[in-house]
């Protein structure tokens, strides 16, 4: 019985389990007629936006860049001793920030 709770036994018997759901819901499901307003979108009653919230992932990258050089240059330092060339890092962090905030 303990077979059962291994992870790839559990996994597939999760598997059959939710096909077998998803399979017995789009059988009851109620099937109604295609009309205009079941395809478009809904935005609350108003019109739908015709311009992309967001122009991209450019924005979203150099926040990630930020992040990921001021939090692993802030865990070099702190975990180095104090140094001339955990300074010198550490300038080199700073100068690498102002740049990227600069753009």
């Amino acid at each position: 019985m303990e077979i059962i709770l291994t992870p790839p036994i559990a996994f597939l018997i999760y598997l059959v389990l939710a096909a077998v759901l998803s399979g017995l819901g789009r059988m009851w499901a109620y099937r109604g007629e295609q009309s205009a307003e079941k395809v478009s979108t809904y935005a609350s009653g108003e019109e739908a936006p015709t311009h992309l919230a967001a122009p991209g992932y450019r924005p979203f990258f150099i926040v990630a860049l930020f992040f990921a050089i001021l939090h692993l240059g802030v865990l070099i330092v702190g975990s180095s001793a104090l140094a001339p060339a955990s300074i010198v890092f550490l300038v080199g962090l700073i100068l690498a920030l102002v740049a990227l905030i600069a753009g």
